[in-house]
């Protein structure tokens, strides 16, 4: 299990990364954006297979974790000092 979250960790930045390019190119609305990520996640979990000794079950999983934890880096980095939070 550290593997598979250590896996998810090191692709939360790229999931981030790649939702705000998604977000940026394609017309997509907020309330989306959430299963956006996540299926971001799982394709990126899926498609790591040379990158990692994991199962694809185990990929899948952190995958998961990733595009969800990616909604989550961007709600807290939208929240900056100064700015007014809702």
């Amino acid at each position: 299990m550290e593997q598979v979250l250590m896996f998810a960790s090191v692709m939360t930045p790229l999931v981030t990364g790649l939702t705000e390019v998604a977000k940026r190119t394609f017309l997509i609305p907020k309330r989306f954006i959430n299963i956006i990520s996540l299926m971001i996640g799982l394709v990126v979990g899926l498609l790591a297979f040379p990158l990692t000794d994991l199962d694809w079950t185990l990929r899948t999983w952190a995958g998961t974790m990733a595009g969800l934890a990616a909604t989550g880096l961007y709600e807290v980095g939208k929240y900056r000092v100064g700015t007014k939070h809702r």
